[in-house]
């Protein structure tokens, strides 16, 4: 499960353009915000999922770090 991995290995794999689809509750907004930058550099296609609960600046955060690479679920 990717949702297990630790962060810096979702860094790595989204930095050489590896799409990911994982569980983000685990982690944290400013976590996933740089996962997302990383994404949004590389092309790479991130499905966060399990996000709801988090607030719309966070999100909004997520969505504009990944430049349309990012895709948030419930």
């Amino acid at each position: 499960m990717l949702s297990n991995k630790p962060i810096d290995d979702l860094w790595r794999v989204a930095a050489a353009g590896g799409g990911l689809d994982f569980d983000a509750s685990r982690y944290s907004t400013d976590q996933l915000w740089r996962l997302a930058a990383v994404a949004g550099n590389s092309g790479a296609k991130l499905t966060l999922r399990k996000v709801g609960d988090r607030t719309t600046d966070d999100l909004w955060r997520l969505a504009a770090a990944g430049k349309g690479n990012v895709v948030l679920s419930d």
